[in-house]
């Protein structure tokens, strides 16, 4: 499959020709078009267009319309145009684009001295035909390919219509923005289109619905997250292991609520950094309170509820707090974005001398962690100092080697992140690949030294003094709304045993083998109960024939199916299916819970 991730530059060139070839061909179809901006992007490009209203007042252009510009594009390709770089100054620019008011306003917005204090220079592409004529042009920095000819007219594909703002503000037009996708080959194309359609087919959304996980109600609040029974078994499954693994690791659970007074979120900054974000405050006893958007001043009330001495540090507490975020609804997008979600987060309280070690820990913690739910290819992103932040810069270098110091100590590749720190300091996000190859940020590691400050936190050090503790947020795993779509499209829903919210199925091959079905049912539940572990098993005694069955339980991806007819009737036996096709030999009802068993309790990822 073509890199998707890291493109070159010939790739990036090429993919905006194409958007201009893509713009030239709307203005022909639709006459009195205008044009706003068109980039190359990551496997693709854009174009954003300002259509004339139609006589109904709609839009004239659908996505059926698509192929109609496709063929219009192949045509400019084969008519081998040149791209020309024209340099104007912006005198010339504005009169050329006379009425053109979104390039006007890019032109006028353009600073008049550039970062090396030269004036800015503005170009322009010109289209031309062989004989010199200009044939479309358009306001550009480029670079462009220097003929048409260089471009596969087999090797690009208009995707689809959306609506986006002008420059990304609600309170500017709207246009209508035409996404697309452009290779140096068909083979690369058609790789790419391949895996588009098994991304499609992962999706978190389309999954959720075919194996009822969850569902969004929009009449009852856009993205908050209502999770069935299917969803809630893997939930249980997942914050179990979460809990077992943070005892494990020497952290305590803590429970919190879900509104507090609003001097918490002035006292920490957040009002100040994040109120855009932040639910507008409740009155409640003439007092202001507001529905929590993170957990952290909760974490540090406890802390103060006594006095702290050195020998008490350091405090590992975790918590699956639930939030509140806005998000605007543009950007909600099933289970990666929402705006309730329960954060699995911690706060380590230590002292400056614990810190390197805590955060050491914390990162060895969260790759052990990624490893058990199948992930490995796991890069780190050092982010520094925001250019809105609080805190000395000694104090940010100073954590910053520390964050520094433990990637290396665990051998992780990592890239620097300038200006992506929180604003109270510097942060390490892991960001771990999926089976198709897609990076997401999942882990974040925030070091604090704003909120001890803040809330006037202190311990009695060895030497009797009152000092301030250092504070360093986490979450592992992110949101377990996020997690799970992205273990969702991870897996496309084929989750190892230990997730599946289904984990056997018991199909009689005739309706005069349910009884046996269902015994066979109670002996798995009572053998894997002796063992301390309670399997998933559902029968499936409907009217269907066998196949139907077998194909019903395959689309709910259920790990195992155990066929029971005359011949396991007669031996106390099931025969094995596996979810992928594969027949194990057939097994006493005994043995087969055990085999069961031991793959879900020791978390394996194989059948």
């Amino acid at each position: 499959m073509p890199a998707v991730n890291q493109e070159s530059e010939k790739l990036n060139t090429l993919r905006h020709s194409v958007s201009h070839i893509m713009a030239q061909a709307v203005t022909r179809l639709f006459p009195g078009t205008r044009v706003a901006i068109g980039p190359s992007i990551e496997n693709g490009f854009y174009y954003d267009f300002q259509f004339p209203a139609a006589a109904d007042g709609k839009t004239p252009i659908s996505a059926e319309d698509l192929s109609k510009i496709e063929e219009e594009m192949k045509k400019i390709i084969d008519s081998r145009q040149d791209f020309v770089k024209i340099t104007i100054s912006r005198e010339e620019a504005l009169k050329h684009f006379a009425g053109e008011e979104f390039k006007t306003e890019l032109i006028r917005d353009l600073p008049e001295k550039g970062p090396d204090g030269l004036p800015t220079e503005i170009t322009i592409y010109e289209n031309r035909d062989a004989g010199g004529s200009v044939l479309w042009a358009d306001l550009c920095r480029g670079p462009h390919v220097q003929n048409t000819r260089e471009i596969n007219s087999a090797a690009f594909r208009l995707q689809s219509i959306a609506g986006a703002y002008w420059r990304g503000d609600e309170s500017r037009p709207m246009l209508t923005r035409i996404y697309g996708t452009a290779w140096e080959t068909p083979k690369d194309l058609k790789a790419y289109l391949a895996f588009l359609d098994e991304v499609e087919k992962r999706d978190h959304r389309r999954v959720g619905k075919e194996m009822d996980l969850y569902s969004i109600h929009e009449e009852a609040g856009a993205g908050l997250i209502y999770w069935h029974p299917n969803g809630g078994r893997m939930r249980v499954a997942v914050e179990d292991f979460w809990r077992q693994e943070h005892y494990r690791n020497g952290y305590e659970i803590l429970y919190t609520p879900h509104i507090g007074k609003s001097w918490l979120w002035e006292t920490s900054g957040h009002l100040g950094f994040y109120k855009a974000n932040m639910y507008s405050p409740m009155e409640i006893d003439n007092q202001d309170y507001i529905i929590k958007p993170m957990n952290c001043p909760f974490h540090i009330m406890i802390y103060k509820n006594k006095g702290r001495s050195y020998r008490d540090l350091p405090l590992r507490w975790a918590e699956l707090g639930t939030v509140y975020r806005y998000e605007r609804s543009g950007v909600l997008h099933g289970l990666l974005r929402v705006r309730g979600f329960t954060q699995d987060d911690a706060h380590i309280f230590c002292t400056p001398e614990q810190m390197e070690g805590e955060i050491r820990e914390v990162l060895r913690f969260s790759l052990n962690l990624w490893k058990v739910f199948g992930f490995k290819d796991i890069k780190a992103y050092l982010a520094t100092k925001p250019a809105e932040s609080v805190g000395e810069q000694a104090r940010w270098d100073a954590a910053l080697e520390s964050l520094r110091k433990a990637v290396d100590a665990e051998g992780l590749p990592y890239e620097m992140d300038e200006g992506g720190g929180a604003f109270y300091g510097p942060k390490i996000d892991l960001k771990i690949k999926d089976a198709l190859g897609r990076e997401w940020q999942m882990t974040t590691i925030q070091f604090d030294f704003n909120e001890p400050e803040r809330f006037d936190m202190s311990f009695v050090d060895a030497d009797g003094q009152h000092k301030r503790p250092y504070m360093i947020h986490r979450a592992l795993l992110g949101s377990l709304e996020r997690f799970f779509g992205v273990l969702i499209e991870h897996f496309g829903g084929a989750f190892p045993v230990w997730l599946a919210p289904e984990q056997i199925a018991v199909i009689p091959v005739a309706e005069n083998f349910n009884d046996y079905a269902k015994e066979v049912a109670d002996g798995l539940k009572a053998r894997s109960r002796e063992s301390g572990y309670d399997l998933r098993v559902s029968t499936e005694l409907d009217d269907n024939r066998l196949n139907a069955k077998i194909r019903n339980c395959q689309n709910r991806r259920i790990p195992y199916m155990l066929v029971a007819g005359e011949r396991e009737a007669g031996t106390g036996t099931v025969s094995v299916r596996l979810r992928d096709g594969r027949q194990l030999p057939a097994m006493k009802v005994s043995d087969f819970a055990d085999y069961a068993v031991e793959k879900a309790d020791s978390r394996s990822l194989e059948l």
